[in-house]
């Protein structure tokens, strides 16, 4: 699927953003933030979008509700504006960081815009990413590989007339459930994340293994079975993940360890605030 939500990070501090009509659209609240370190961001914004609409200014008119992860984990809506509007924006809001935000909101659109032209610049660019992060290169193969496989399932269930953002949720769990035990909400828990946090981004090379296979299972049991729609796509998936399960289960026996642990990758500090 093409539109995905998706961080982005302008001197450390991360701007939720959507792909939204072939173009990106960011969080307006996320960039105030960015731009006035507010310790209210959401307040500065309704104020300043309050005074706008008052001297009658266009500006607001550029921005439009999308649904965006909240630091509940729950989808959202956010008022969101493209490239244009940004720029807006940003000439109603006194700071010294306009002019580099204004800078880097333009690479990053123009980046979205090579990367369609070349898909293979998306994957270089991810696998930089991590590797920044400090992650080895055998788990960042797995994890784009794991990327792979979970696009590939996500285009079959949408030629499959599952449509709804909530029912690619509920599959997604079938699948995890059967494979780990554990649905992602519960994997995130038990690695002690953070709601927010992507549960794939700290799985250890087994349990991407595993999630692979569960995926890679369900999307040749659906296509197999042809199934359509939700009922039919959610039996494939408990399948699809039963598959990985049972061979997860075949392994902690065999070598008397368990397949999903506490490991992640957070940085250190955040451990300890998290504790």
């Amino acid at each position: 699927m093409v539109n995905k939500d998706t961080l982005a990070v302008f001197k450390s501090k991360e701007i939720r953003r959507t792909w939204h009509k072939q173009a990106w659209w960011f969080s307006v609240v996320d960039v105030v933030g960015a731009l006035t370190d507010s310790p209210d961001a959401g307040a500065y914004w309704r104020k300043l979008k309050q005074r706008l609409s008052q001297e009658g200014s266009e500006v607001v008119t550029f921005c439009h509700g999308l649904k965006l992860p909240a630091p509940d984990g729950k989808m959202r809506q956010t008022d969101c504006a493209d490239t244009e509007g940004l720029f807006r924006i940003i000439q109603s809001i006194p700071s010294p960081k306009a002019e580099p935000f204004k800078r880097w909101l333009a690479q990053v659109g123009y980046e979205r815009v090579q990367e369609i032209e070349n898909p293979e610049l998306a994957t270089k660019r991810t696998r930089a990413l991590y590797k920044a992060k400090g992650y080895s290169d055998d788990w960042i193969e797995k994890r784009l590989r794991g990327i792979a496989i979970r696009e590939e399932l996500t285009e079959e269930w949408q030629k499959r007339g599952v449509k709804e953002q909530k029912e690619y949720a509920i599959l997604t769990a079938e699948i995890a459930k059967a494979t780990f035990g554990l649905t992602p909400s519960q994997h995130k828990k038990h690695k002690n994340l953070r709601s927010q946090d992507n549960v794939r981004d700290h799985m250890t090379d087994l349990e991407l293994i595993f999630s692979m296979l569960g995926e890679a299972s369900t999307t040749e049991i659906t296509r197999n079975k042809n199934a359509q729609g939700f009922v039919e796509n959610k039996k494939a998936a408990q399948t699809g993940g039963k598959i990985a399960g049972d061979a997860r289960k075949k392994l902690e026996i065999e070598s008397g360890k368990k397949v999903v642990t506490q490991a992640n990758f957070l940085p250190e500090d955040k451990k300890k605030r998290l504790k």
